[in-house]
């Protein structure tokens, strides 16, 4: 039976559209399970409106916002099973997984409100200028006005609190929309947030395709920044279309992490199987190309694969599981494909590699040739390819021939080889003795080359960002 519509956020109000919906599934077993108003133009410009104006006549100021925000991770921890249920129900992850998304979100709010008492300009060394004698002057920030988050369905509630916490940090307003598939999420947090004590007229909230809603929403002149997470070809197309207009955009990726010869290996093949299924694998950082010294290859393989075997692939609403389903049967099929393609190319499989509806099994692949996908794009899926290599530079040259550079992890005992990495690899976050996927929520998290561009996410990062710095000078008389 279908639950009630989720309605959107406009203007202070919740809303439902003209009559227009889509139906959310679940995503283990088909079944509908709520009807999502699919938010109208009309409705997209009035909430940008009543957003932008919000800014003419309250900025909330530092202390108020932090309070909220402070609220607001006390909410999210009071309402943790319920918002563990929402993610479930909008994802298919596994409850681990799910409860890792919920714990992670009240970190990031509450990284935000700290940060929020935080933010300050400086002082400009204007004396040191040709007569400047009786001059001051200093830098302040002041937010932007109206933000809008366009976030991925692979993080339903902690992506949003890294785009939607900052910019109230910061002073903003906040327009939200979400992936499509996971809604139920964004609901919650929306609500959380009012609960919280954050003013209905800074926050809002837009449903439909992201190829109809994102257009709409880059014709409005009223937005201010524009923060994503998504694909590289949607982010270039954003930017394309918002013109000079402030953005962030978190894209694609293609994450590589390496093993050297002096590796803990047991700690390495662990990592490795906990960074390439998290999340079943649909993750921008996840262990998906693991590069391994010949000489302990085979070792690695066992290690690998053993573990894996351990993994619980199925039903999410089993507490046991640990890989849950892909977004849509699509997806199982299209990475099922992938692997297949892999192995008529050549490729070794070492495990897995069935799918079961929706759910496709922890897979590691070797030997693959390059011209593959699953070596060549990225795959959101829970497989890993392991290539061996004798040459640790030309390891890391050809991780580095990607249009990607977001994340890369290596596992050594070697300085020298750390710094080699340190220095070679053309990434935006490097984790020595961890895998690319280990990413902790207060630090900077940004791409190189088509991963990424604009500002980082990260509480404190984000929050400067979607400040716009003024410089005042005064003149004593």
């Amino acid at each position: 039976m279908k639950r009630t519509a989720v309605a959107g956020f406009v203007a202070g109000n919740w809303v439902n559209s003209g009559g227009v919906t889509s139906d959310l599934v679940d995503k283990f077993t088909g079944e509908v399970i709520a009807e999502v108003a699919v938010t109208e133009r009309a409705q997209v410009h009035e909430a940008v409106e009543a957003l932008a104006a919000s800014q003419d006549g309250m900025v909330l100021p530092p202390r108020q916002r932090a309070e909220i925000l402070h609220r607001a991770a006390g909410i999210v921890q009071l309402r943790r099973t319920q918002l563990i249920a929402a993610v479930q129900a909008d994802t298919g992850f596994a409850l681990s997984d799910a409860t890792k998304e919920v714990d992670r979100t009240a970190e990031t709010l509450t990284l935000c409100a700290e940060e929020a008492k935080r933010l300050v300009g400086h002082m400009v060394p204007i004396s040191g200028a040709p007569n400047a004698a009786g001059r001051v002057s200093y830098t302040r920030c002041e937010p932007y006005g109206l933000v809008c988050a366009l976030t991925p369905f692979n993080s339903p509630l902690n992506t949003v609190a890294h785009k939607v916490g900052p910019a109230i940090a910061a002073g903003n307003s906040v327009l939200l929309k979400p992936a499509s598939l996971t809604p139920l999420s964004a609901h919650a947090f929306v609500q959380v947030l009012l609960d919280a004590g954050l003013p209905p007229e800074k926050i809002g909230l837009v449903y439909g395709p992201g190829g109809q809603l994102g257009k709409w929403l880059a014709e409005e002149p009223g937005i201010g920044y524009y923060a994503f997470t998504g694909s590289t070809q949607v982010g270039r197309e954003l930017h394309r279309a918002v013109g000079m207009r402030r953005t962030q955009l978190e894209m694609g990726s293609l994450s590589s992490t390496f093993v050297c010869h002096d590796a803990d290996l047991e700690f390495a093949a662990d990592a490795i199987v906990a960074g390439a299924l998290r999340k079943s694998g649909q993750v921008c950082t996840s262990v998906q190309r693991v590069y391994v010294h010949e000489t302990v290859e085979a070792e690695l393989i066992r290690l690998v694969s053993a573990g894996m075997g351990r993994e619980v692939p199925g039903d999410p609403g089993n507490p046991a599981t640990t890989v849950g389903p892909l977004i849509a049967v699509s997806e199982a099929d299209r990475v099922e494909e992938w692997i297949q393609e892999a192995v008529r190319l050549g490729g070794q499989l070492v495990h897995g590699g069935m799918r079961r509806g929706s759910v496709v099994e922890p897979t590691l692949l070797v030997d693959v040739p390059d011209d593959a996908r699953i070596v060549a794009s990225e795959l959101f899926g829970p497989a890993v390819v392991l290539q061996s290599y004798a040459s640790l530079d030309r390891a890391i040259a050809h991780a580095n021939a990607t249009p990607f550079g977001l994340a890369a992890g290596i596992f050594t005992n070697s300085l020298d080889a750390s710094f080699r990495a340190i220095e070679a690899l053309d990434v935006g976050n490097l984790y020595v003795n961890q895998t690319s996927s280990s990413r902790a929520d207060l630090m900077p998290f940004g791409g190189h080359k088509q991963s990424g561009f604009g500002g980082a996410e990260g509480p404190a990062y984000a929050i400067r960002d979607m400040s716009r710095e003024k410089t005042v000078t005064l003149t004593m008389p």
